[in-house]
């Protein structure tokens, strides 16, 4: 049950059932489907010598009917719009047409209505409706992922297409497993019980056929969360590679773009980071920050050692074996060329915002008690001249998450301060996030502070002590896989959808964070999977967020907000 796998399983079949020369012709969020599993070098080996965009390519008049047109499509209206256009006046000398979701039958009815020339060869459904980023890490990229913070009364119509996206989303993974799960949700969340009970209905009832795999033992869980149920993991600093470099550079679609930190030469602009490309990566990915610049040492030390061997070419056979090695030895260099890059600048960013003091503060207020303190430290950072704006905020966001009902009077000192020292930040964005994740919304113990058990173990962690002050935070999804492996997840908390019940002990569970997940969590998920080799866990979500997307999320929550109230 791996999802990388599956979406590139289909890709390889979409391409390897039609010979000759292809062009590939995708849609805006296609695009990331398959970037993210199939390289450029893939897609030659498939024979596709050109890849368009459906909206961009209708533009263009010129004739190729030397090649077979393939589209991998989803199934918007837009984007049937655009294949009628291009199936009146076609290009290409035949069209196969793939869809990545459920197919309407008024749909199938247009396009037939449109291929007068009878050139569509095929169409077929094939669920890679997600972006697969890691084995057991998916997103679906949603761009207006504030709008799950808004109440349904604000824009009914917003709030619907977003399930309706997410549903689609979940449904296409589980149909690309051939698996239908049992249904669980975060009680506290109106938005989780509502695309659980639609998933439900779309799997148990309106396509009860399509879901009817062979029956497994016992079902797989989906398990709907929301993520303001733990608003802390994407406010912290992270120094694990993979999430480091998301938090301080930024990854779309496992490219990370280098434009905005300096002058790159060109074919270094924008790098790939891809668990499934690049073994360096997929080696060190969940490494801490400080072990992560031994590794690259290495490496470079082992590069060097095989360019000057390389130098040496005496003989003929020597030249012969350079030219067989030539392309792996293209592909190191780039290796250690990205990696170094990347290193180098977070590095200076580091150094730059003193994210290492900055870090020590806020794993203190995620971690560990002492209000005196951690009101003493905030104070503190607010007034240093070398802390950002962003540093700022998070800092005051996590005081007011930990001690929101403890110290109404010094919280309220720390907002002052904020707006004084950080002007361009809205004011009431930290109330705002209170009302949206407070204690009174939450139904995980996110501070270990409420269950007997959490306030055992972090005392017992405290007395062990931890090896790196940097990377002590773990997130609350980490407590939700202990409860599920160990039978303890709470069914007043964590209702079930229907009868749908499960017998026995679960093996698969696929858990979608509403709002976004973190690269921290993917990291907890592929620990817990390698730890556990009975249960396999898959992490997916609406959007892939660092602390700068959660923000945004939060600030256009809170504008669409007071615009409507506005308007009320």
């Amino acid at each position: 049950m791996v999802v990388a796998a599956a979406a590139r399983d289909y890709i390889h079949r979409m391409l390897q059932d039609i010979s000759g020369m292809k062009v590939l012709i995708l849609d805006s969020q296609t695009v990331s489907v398959v970037s993210v599993v199939y390289s450029q070098s893939d897609l030659l080996k498939e024979e596709v010598f050109l890849v368009e965009l459906v909206d961009s390519i209708s533009k263009s008049r010129e004739s190729m009917t030397h090649l077979k047109a393939v589209y991998f499509l989803r199934p918007t209206s837009d984007n049937i719009q655009h294949l009628r256009r291009h199936l009146k006046s076609p290009r290409f000398g035949e069209y196969h047409l793939f869809f990545s979701n459920l197919l309407k039958d008024t749909q199938i009815h247009v396009l037939a209505d449109s291929d007068e020339q009878e050139i569509v060869k095929q169409v077929q459904e094939f669920y890679a409706d997600f972006v697969a980023v890691d084995p057991y890490h998916f997103t679906l990229n949603i761009l207006a992922n504030y709008v799950y913070m808004l109440p349904a009364v604000l824009d009914p119509q917003k709030l619907q297409q977003y399930c309706d996206r997410v549903v689609d989303g979940i449904a296409a993974v589980f149909l690309s497993l051939k698996r239908r799960p049992a249904i669980r949700y975060q009680r506290t969340s109106d938005i989780c019980k509502r695309i659980a009970q639609e998933s439900s209905k779309l799997m148990y009832q309106q396509e009860s056929g399509l879901f009817d795999f062979r029956r497994a033992e016992v079902s797989p869980l989906l398990l709907v969360l929301d993520r303001r149920d733990d608003p802390v993991t994407p406010l912290l600093n992270q120094w694990t590679y993979q999430a480091m470099v998301h938090e301080l550079i930024g990854i779309q679609d496992n490219k990370v773009d280098l434009k905005k930190l300096g002058n790159f030469p060109k074919g270094q602009e924008e790098v790939v980071l891809s668990s499934e490309q690049d073994s360096f990566f997929k080696a060190n990915m969940y490494e801490n920050f400080g072990d992560i610049g031994m590794s690259i040492k290495s490496m470079v030390d082992e590069f060097q050692q095989l360019a000057k061997s390389n130098l040496n070419l005496q003989t003929i056979e020597d030249m012969a074996k350079f030219v067989d090695n030539y392309p792996e030895y293209r592909k190191m260099h780039g290796n250690v060329s990205k990696h170094v890059t990347l290193v180098t600048e977070m590095s200076k960013i580091v150094e730059e915002r003193k994210l290492m003091t900055v870090s020590e503060t806020e794993q203190e207020l995620a971690c560990n008690g002492g209000q005196v303190a951690a009101f003493e430290a905030v104070t503190n950072l607010l007034s240093n001249d070398h802390v950002s704006d962003i540093d700022r905020l998070r800092l005051v966001m996590l005081y007011a998450l930990r001690y929101e009902k403890e110290s109404p009077v010094q919280l309220m000192q720390l907002f002052n301060k904020l707006a004084s020292q950080s002007p361009k930040y809205k004011p009431g964005l930290v109330q705002f996030l209170l009302r949206q994740a407070g204690v009174d919304k939450r139904t995980g113990d996110l501070f270990g502070n409420r269950d007997l058990l959490n306030i055992a173990r972090n005392m017992a962690r405290g007395l062990k002590g931890v090896e790196n002050v940097y990377t002590q935070h773990q997130p609350l999804l980490f407590q939700t896989m202990e409860s599920i492996v160990k039978g303890r997840l709470r069914d007043v908390d964590y209702p079930f959808v229907g009868n749908h019940f499960q017998q026995g002990r679960v093996q698969d569970v696929i858990i979608f964070m509403v709002g976004g997940t973190t690269y921290e969590e993917a990291r907890s998920v592929a620990l817990q999977n390698a730890a556990n080799p009975g249960i396999r866990f898959i992490l997916g979500g609406s959007v892939v967020l660092n602390s700068r997307r959660f923000l945004k999320d939060l600030e256009e929550a809170q504008r669409f907000t007071r615009s409507s109230s506005n308007v009320v």
